[in-house]
């Protein structure tokens, strides 16, 4: 398992998440340009993704999924409360999941948790190749034992 981090900040969120073959961008802020050279640097291409997770419907962490996944065709995950969001426009595949059940994008388990944010529906994910696991956590607004349990 491997991850990268393309940025992190009020302009823009964007973590790689690789298993094997498969490769999945948790959240989008970026416009297309940026991702592409952002990739380019880690000597990958958006043409190389599985999927667009996405954790919550901010700007930061979402501005550039729609037109990503219009581009290269790429499925979108997001939770019902975060896909109710208006500025996404039409996607290619847009799959729903639950932030208290597990699901697969390839050779990549995700395991999604609520956390307490300002948003619709907010989750952040465990990534999980059976071997290893990568837990990741933006954007909360206080620390639960909740979040602590899925992170241990």
């Amino acid at each position: 398992m491997r991850f990268a981090s393309i940025g992190s900040g009020s302009r823009g969120n964007g973590t790689l998440v690789e298993v094997g073959d498969t490769l999945v961008l948790l959240d989008c802020g970026f416009p297309i340009v940026q991702v592409e050279q952002r990739m380019a640097r880690l000597g990958m291409t958006p043409a190389d993704l599985s999927a667009i997770v996405v954790t919550h419907e901010h700007g930061d962490h979402i501005k550039g999924v729609g037109p990503l996944a219009r581009r290269y065709n790429l499925p979108v995950w997001m939770t019902p409360g975060t896909a109710r969001h208006q500025r996404l426009g039409k996607l290619p595949e847009l799959n729903l999941f639950n932030s208290h059940e597990a699901f697969a994008i390839d050779a990549l388990e995700l395991i999604p948790y609520p956390v307490p944010h300002d948003a619709m529906e907010p989750a952040q994910c465990v990534f999980s190749d059976g071997a290893r696991r990568f837990g990741l956590l933006t954007d909360v607004g206080c620390w639960t034992p909740h979040i602590e349990q899925q992170l241990s």
